[in-house]
């Protein structure tokens, strides 16, 4: 077999490698990959939505080639390994490892990276980026970013940029609820795309977030510190913006370097011709954002999904002649919840290019198309993009243009969205992101795929930014024949098994079912899947307390060391701190624990409780002996805690015992596993100090032993006041009824779902009339089923002072350090 060799583990690199085994490829080599990141290949697309902290986002979302599929499809894989240099006489790629591999074809896909403008600052003396410092390209990145956004409450950022990277970066950090600022050289927003008016209207709706925008503002300089630490960046202008956190994302650059050392020939990017080849080469190609093809680089996905398709053609033999001759480029997406849509050139170049806009800011519409010789040559949708079908249609040339040019922006004749989607080519791409046309679409429906759902599951369309979810609908529709079926997986509780939440409670406790493996076997039609596991795991949970099979693998590391994960490997332990009271014991503890440990930072959480950062794995189990306190469950879906104010201890304006209250709440609910985390706050008066009004579930003295009792509230990625459920007559009533939502939203919630879901997807009405009325008779039953699991609660630090196996806590190596052994 021929030695194929692909440096680069990104999206174009992998997607060759896919195209080449769905030629047949796999018969014909012997497939090996580079990847200098410690993962499969995932989608960069979804970071923007990992950063936001969308609960909807999951593995499956994020990741396009998990490490499973290498090994199924006979791919060796050296993962967080890095090529370093290319002999092109003696055939061989040597890696950073020392690793040398022979190759008889040799693919480069090496993509782009993060271009770092020349700032003061910027860098540390030992070269890498200034502490504080970000781009935003890998998984690293954007979990630094995170990390950094959740251990500060006064957090403020500045993003370096106000292309489409840079304003999802703000997005993301905004409903992280930190202060941003955009700052971006050019006169207006996403310059590459829009036009001014364009420009504008969009940052008109990014100002509408909370975002602060500046144009016209070159940044100079990132400010430091005597420790190092950002303080803010500097302008031309002599002014500055303060800030904590620096991202930037000024643009990308071809990653050409191990090319360039190989001798390959490169200007902007690597040059290859129209079968992806390396110029001069005859056993070399390169392919995606590190290539250049006719003077071109592209950094979008689609020209690099029409560029693996070629390459494989060629590789292959399945079209020796097959020739890749550029990209017209039509850009559709969703740029911080607002839907964009831009193809061809931005607006008239010529006396007799016609020029048609509609400009509405108030409703943050912009429209506008550019003809010439009654061809379009551009067009340009910022918050409807009903048109986009017609208007990538005409711009493909593939239906003539309407006689008033006017009607392509509304439906004035031309045909509707359903209408354009039934009448697009089969060669049109409905997802961009993920290079998925409207034929792939159809033959997946006439494969027997009658849902978005399946549709969605086999071809991955809508998995990127989300923009076209709408138009792979009614493509769907259209080759389905008409209503859309029913997608019965939309209430099954893991898509392992054909059921819902009730109806699979219903089945564990009558064939008493008690791990996850067992469950599986017996209820799963296609047997085990490594996605079902967790969320079985809670629910098992849920449902038999501690008389659970707690089986390897069935757990998230944090819950079987019950402790935070963190960047470094390290975790986060959190304990217990009933309503936020403490004491001189306990704070000496804590001193004692982090001198003794040499925890490297002790952090007061937005919850009132102490976290202890940076402890070593093999010292947990130490950790908490010598605590001797009770686990927090600051790392599981679980009952969190009670955030109290004052009260009526020392308080003047306290109506109620507030920390009495919660304390109580907390010692009765403590640890309960949920289908997400819940947290909980309980407030003396109305001017609400324990910021009862946005959490799980809330309560507030109204004066006379009256307490309101508010839930589905939030404060974090997503912000959201809670719905006045009930006001209860004494602090009994307030526990009583608190247990009793808690254990209907363990019952009914789905998986990873919070309350600030799960309560507007009931109704607060029908909350009231279940939980308050006992309109279907089922309150005592609750009652009953979350006092076994009060019952059967025990602390798990102090079960885990005996680890179940010597392995257990033994230390775990950061991902990037991982032994490179390849996957076969």
């Amino acid at each position: 077999m021929e030695r194929l060799v692909v440096v680069g583990n990104g999206m174009a690199g992998a997607r060759t490698v896919e195209e080449i085994l769905e030629r047949g490829g796999g018969t014909r080599f012997e497939i090996t990959m580079i990847g200098d990141e410690p993962y499969g290949n995932y989608n960069r697309i979804m970071l923007s939505h990992v950063l936001a902290g969308e609960s909807s986002i999951d593995d499956d979302d994020l990741m396009l080639n998990p490490m499973a599929w290498y090994r199924e499809n006979d791919v060796k894989l050296y993962a967080g390994d890095r090529a370093v240099a290319l002999d092109r006489f003696a055939k061989t790629v040597t890696c950073e490892s020392g690793r040398e591999i022979d190759y008889d074809t040799l693919v480069i896909a090496t993509g782009s990276n993060t271009f770092f403008p020349n700032m003061d600052g910027l860098r540390a003396p030992d070269g890498h980026l200034a502490r504080g410092v970000f781009g935003f390209r890998t998984i690293e990145d954007t979990n630094g970013m995170l990390q950094m956004a959740l251990s500060r409450d006064d957090m403020r950022a500045v993003v370096i940029g106000g292309g489409l990277l840079g304003l999802e970066a703000a997005y993301g950090l905004r409903t992280q609820g930190i202060d941003v600022d955009v700052v971006h050289s050019p006169g207006h927003l996403m310059n590459q795309q829009l036009d001014e008016r364009g420009g504008r209207v969009l940052r008109n709706k990014i100002e509408e977030l909370g975002v602060g925008v500046y144009t016209s503002k070159r940044t100079t300089a990132v400010l430091r510190d005597d420790e190092g630490r950002v303080t803010g960046v500097g302008f031309n202008d002599d002014t500055s913006l303060p800030a904590d956190m620096i991202v930037v994302t000024a643009g990308i650059r071809p990653n050409v370097e191990f090319a360039r050392l190989g001798g390959l020939v490169v200007e902007r990017g690597i040059v290859v011709d129209d079968q992806m080849r390396c110029e001069d080469e005859g056993s070399i190609y390169a392919v995606g954002e590190c290539c250049q093809h006719r003077g071109e680089v592209y950094g979008l996905v689609a020209p690099l999904w029409e560029q693996a398709g070629v390459l494989a053609d060629v590789l292959t033999g399945a079209d020796p002649k097959a020739a890749y001759h550029g990209s017209r480029l039509t850009t559709k997406l969703k740029v911080a919840g607002v839907d964009v849509a831009a193809m061809g050139v931005k607006g008239p170049e010529r006396d007799t290019d016609e020029f048609v806009q509609f400009y509405e800011p108030r409703s943050g519409t912009y429209k506008s198309v550019v003809v010439r010789d009654n061809k379009l040559i551009g067009a340009m949708l910022l918050g409807d993009i009903s048109k986009v079908s017609f208007l990538t249609q005409a711009f493909d040339e593939k239906v003539p243009l309407p006689d008033e040019r006017i009607s392509m922006l509304f439906d004035m004749g031309t045909p509707s969205a359903a209408t354009g989607a039934a009448e697009l080519a089969d060669e049109v791409q409905v997802c961009n992101c993920n290079g998925v046309t409207k034929g792939d679409i159809v033959a997946c429906v006439h494969a027997g795929a009658k849902s978005v759902g399946e549709v969605v599951a086999k071809t991955r369309a809508g998995k990127g930014c989300g923009s076209c979810k709408g138009l792979v609908a009614d493509v769907v529709a259209c080759a389905a024949g008409g209503a859309l079926a029913e997608d019965p997986s939309a209430d099954w509780y893991v898509p392992a098994i054909p059921l819902s939440k009730p109806e699979l409670i219903e089945q564990i406790r009558e064939r008493n079912l008690r791990s996850v493996s067992a469950i599986l076997a017996e209820l799963a039609p296609d047997g085990e899947d490594v996605t079902a596991k967790m969320p079985l795991a809670s629910l098992l949970r849920i449902i038999w307390g501690n008389e659970w099979e707690d089986e390897r693998g069935a757990l998230f590391i944090n819950d079987r060391v019950h402790a935070n994960i963190q960047r470094d490997g390290t975790f986060s332990v959190v304990p217990q701190m009933k309503g936020g009271v403490t004491n001189p014991t306990q704070l000496r503890k804590i001193a004692d624990v982090a001198d003794k440990y040499d925890i490297p930072m002790i952090k007061v959480t937005g919850g009132q409780r102490i976290d202890l950062l940076g402890i070593r794995k093999e010292d947990l189990p130490k950790v908490w002996e010598d605590l001797d306190m009770p686990s927090g469950y600051a790392y599981g879906k679980s009952f969190r805690t009670v955030k109290t104010c004052v009260g009526t201890d020392f308080c003047r304006f306290g109506l109620d015992d507030s920390t009495g209250l919660g304390i109580a709440i907390e010692e009765r609910y403590q640890g309960l596993e949920s289908p997400a985390k819940l947290k909980l706050a309980v407030t003396g008066c109305p001017r609400n100090c324990a910021e009862a009004l946005c959490k799980d579930f809330g309560v507030v003295a109204v004066g006379d032993g009256r307490w309101e009792i508010y839930v589905g509230g939030a404060a974090g990625a997503h912000i959201r006041k809670g719905d006045l459920l009930a006001t209860a007559n004494g602090a009994e009533e307030v526990i009583r009824i608190c247990g009793v939502f808690i254990q209907y939203y363990r019952e009914t919630a789905k998986w990873l779902e919070r309350t600030y879901s799960w309560v507007p997807r009931i109704g607060i009405e029908e909350l009231r009339a279940i939980l308050i009325d006992d309109r279907d008779g089922i309150v005592d039953g609750l009652l009953e089923r979350i006092g076994m699991s009060i019952a059967a609660y025990s602390d798990p630090w102090k079960e885990r002072l005996a680890p179940k196996s010597p392995a257990q806590f033994t230390p775990a190596l950061p991902l990037i350090k991982l032994p490179l052994v390849p996957v076969r």
